[in-house]
């Protein structure tokens, strides 16, 4: 399949993104009374080298931005995923994956298959880079190498997907760059190819997008020289939730602060502007 989008590299556009993603993780694995454990967060971003992290300022900034919030969002959608492997969805697919390492870091049950979705570089470096560790998965793991705006679906199929199987389906850190006519076909894609019993979780940023577009991301922009508030879509759209309840699916919303205060964080500054803003959708699709 050829794509007629551009490409992105781990160190530059949106895929630098998935790298603070994963730089969040790294710090957050490293704490104390850490929410999550990835052994390979560092490793991936160590083996990036990229400059726009290297600094202490970057570092710092990155810390006091995603860091905490990482541990929390992970932490919730690592149980999302053992909770629906263990109610018997038997795929997993990662949309837009990144460094994403639940595949081989998770005790997955036996015969579950998960799909990781994303830019054909991004996962030649994550698998390049976690063979060169040694890493193993922990299920049966298919890298599907595809643009989300090209045919995924066929790609997905091509690499495997059973769509008579129950799913659990993943949407972290995605909807915010998409625009709103790409969301729409998004979920009316998991929609028709979701049997009965799958499950979906969703980060969805609820609040003013332009109020989360503020001060301290321009500081990382310029930070990383790159234009991160044009990678963001703004456009006013229907809320997914909503969207999924008129396709029959049952939703529940968890707040990003409830879902914090929960496993005992609290937050204060841009972090807890970002929680403020988001909420945590899970859906799953009755017989």
């Amino acid at each position: 399949m050829t794509s007629t989008h551009e490409q992105w590299d781990i160190v530059s556009g949106v895929g630098i993104t998935a790298l603070a993603v994963a730089e969040g993780r790294a710090a957050e694995s490293a704490r104390e009374d850490r929410l999550i454990n990835d052994p390979y967060a560092r490793a991936l971003v160590d083996a990036a080298d990229a400059p726009q992290l290297a600094s202490a300022e970057a570092q710092e900034l990155m810390r006091g931005m995603v860091s905490d919030y990482m541990g929390v969002r992970t932490r919730f959608f690592d149980e999302f995923f053992l909770r629906a492997a263990a109610g018997g969805c038997g795929q997993a697919v990662i949309l837009a994956s990144g460094l994403d390492t639940r595949a081989f870091r998770l005790a997955w049950p036996s015969g579950v298959r998960v799909f990781e979705i994303d830019q054909p570089k991004v996962l030649e470096f994550k698998d390049r880079t976690l063979d060169d560790i040694g890493a193993k998965p922990a299920a049966e793991r298919h890298a599907v190498a595809v643009d989300l705006r090209d045919d995924w679906a066929s790609a997905l199929q091509d690499a495997g997907f059973d769509t008579s199987v129950p799913t659990a389906w993943l949407a972290e850190g995605l909807l915010p760059y998409l625009p709103v006519d790409a969301e729409a076909q998004l979920l009316d894609t998991i929609h028709r190819f979701s049997a009965p019993g799958s499950r979906l979780s969703i980060e969805h940023v609820a609040g003013d997008r332009d109020q989360m577009l503020g001060d301290e991301i321009r500081k990382v922009s310029d930070q990383w020289g790159i234009d991160l508030p044009s990678l963001f879509s703004v456009e006013d759209r229907p809320d997914p939730g909503d969207v999924l309840t008129g396709k029959g699916w049952t939703v529940r919303r968890d707040p990003s602060t409830e879902i914090a205060a929960g496993y005992g964080r609290t937050f204060s500054g841009v972090q807890e502007m970002f929680h403020e803003q988001s909420q945590m959708l899970t859906a799953r699709l009755e017989g």
